[in-house]
């Protein structure tokens, strides 16, 4: 018998907040955060049959999430390299010629509205990172922004693995809540 059970008509009260928190610290686009979680609770209702009940309905959802979040990076990726430069070049015997770039990415593919809107969301991050007490701020700073492995933090900070999660935990809970007042408001 399964120990969990699932009923869709609680999903977006229960685990919309969450799962919105999980995909936008991985796309950094709202919108796109929102049309991924969108379609992830689409993908769990069509294949509600396939809910085993060995996983909470929530780590469910999640691993249909991260299977959308991969798609999506994919989708943009296979899109790299559609942009062509033409470039010049001078040959051996002081010949001109060109060829073309084919995986050169279009850089100006962004909007000047998208660079508004993250240069905004990233003073809304570090002013919500300068409300943290030190220590969770460094820690989060060093995990999250500078990528740092646990084991490098924990030797510089003297903390153990676990006191870094807890750390890192708290810091993205307050961040969370203060992005929410801040910024998605």
């Amino acid at each position: 018998m399964p120990k969990h059970q699932i009923n869709p008509n609680n999903w977006v009260k229960q685990y919309s907040d969450y799962l919105f928190n999980y995909t936008i610290t991985r796309v950094n686009d709202r919108v796109v955060a929102q049309d991924l979680i969108s379609e992830t609770f689409l993908a769990g209702l069509k294949s509600m049959a396939n809910f085993k009940g060995e996983a909470s309905e929530r780590t469910w959802l999640i691993s249909i999430l991260k299977r959308k979040i991969i798609d999506h990076y994919r989708k943009i990726n296979s899109n790299k390299g559609k942009a062509e430069v033409k470039m010049g070049y001078l040959n051996s015997e002081d010949e001109e010629g060109d060829w073309l770039e084919e995986r050169v990415a279009d850089t100006f593919d962004k909007t000047a509205e998208d660079t508004l809107v993250n240069t905004e969301l990233g003073d809304a991050i570090y002013d919500c990172l300068a409300k943290l007490p030190e220590k969770q701020a460094d820690v989060f700073k060093m995990k999250t922004i500078l990528g740092y492995d646990t084991e490098t933090i924990c030797k510089e900070l003297d903390i153990t693995p676990s006191n870094l999660w807890v750390i890192i935990h708290r810091a993205r809970t307050a961040l969370a809540e203060c992005m929410e007042k801040n910024w998605f408001n």
